[in-house]
């Protein structure tokens, strides 16, 4: 009886580990592949609970999301012989999981066996566009170029490449010196000529302002003069009124004028007669003649 209670327990033994291993999972993020006797079954890519015949088959499960594939950094030369150091990535998905299992066989040889159709295609598109097209204009169509081919020819490993894109594309060292040196030449040559340009507008502003002030000392001279002139004018007029109405007091008032120019306090000398005519008004304030004086008489 105990034998038979053995017997029972190690077929319902069996029987658990049996179906624990013909059981298995594959997740939302997942497909699988069953392999029996090492040949590959139709894959399953859809969630959930699933069978294998225990002890026989085996599962290899594989990833169904987006996945990133780096490329070797490698020096390009663009058609206008410019040299590039491109560094690129892929992503890429399993569409075909049977196909990919067979050409492939695992996702860490996806580098080994992709890595060098998406290279080459790099060089062989960039190698037709000019450094100003990889650089900048045309950048998002050459991507595009690429991914579109490296994904014809990728279907034949089972896979779909979603995107290409270039992480860094920079010229060689060397080249950066040279470019560095060209632009800083540009600028200063630059400079030089908005120097040279500001240098002139100021001469010609400076000029113009010399010439606008000598035109408005020359226009305030002449009108100076023409005041002066018209002063004068008015003052002879004055004086010879004056003279007209009163000659004496004329005489008198020049002879005033001529006593303050001549006799000055910084020890003014004057060797004159006593009775000169320049004194007529310094005793005499009506100016009369002074008599001759009277001739001495003989001894």
């Amino acid at each position: 009886m105990r034998s038979f209670f053995a017997f029972i327990l190690a077929v319902l033994a069996l029987g658990a580990i049996a179906l624990y291993s013909s059981a298995f999972i594959v997740h939302q993020n997942e497909q699988a592949l069953v392999l029996r006797f090492g040949e590959p079954l139709p894959a399953i890519t859809t969630p959930g609970l699933k069978w294998k015949m225990p002890f026989i088959d085996t599962v290899e499960k594989f990833d169904k999301r987006i996945l990133d594939l780096d490329t070797t950094e490698q020096e390009v030369t663009a058609s206008d012989q410019q040299r590039l150091i491109v560094d690129a990535y892929a992503r890429y998905r399993i569409v075909n999981l049977l196909k990919f299992y067979q050409n492939v066989r695992n996702e860490e040889r996806v580098r080994e066996v992709v890595g060098p159709l998406i290279e080459s295609e790099i060089r062989r598109v960039l190698g037709s566009a000019t450094l100003q097209e990889v650089v900048k204009d045309k950048r998002e169509a050459l991507m595009k170029q690429i991914a579109a081919q490296v994904n014809s020819e990728g279907r034949d490993y089972g896979l779909e490449v979603v995107d290409v894109r270039i992480k860094r594309a920079d010229l060689p060292q060397e080249n950066l010196v040279k470019v560095y040196d060209r632009m800083r030449a540009d600028r200063v040559r630059e400079a030089t000529e908005l120097r040279a340009q500001g240098e002139a507008e100021s001469n010609r502003v400076r000029a113009n302002a010399d010439k606008d002030v000598t035109i408005i000392k020359a226009t305030a001279t002449q009108k100076s003069d023409e005041i002066r002139g018209e002063g004068e004018a008015n003052r002879s007029r004055i004086f010879a009124d004056a003279f007209g109405q009163d000659p004496d007091f004329f005489r008198f008032y020049r002879s005033m004028q001529a006593y303050t120019a001549a006799l000055k306090p910084e020890d003014t000398r004057m060797l004159l007669s006593p009775d000169s005519e320049f004194f007529r008004y310094f005793e005499d304030p009506a100016g009369k003649p002074r008599a001759p004086a009277a001739p001495a008489a003989p001894r």
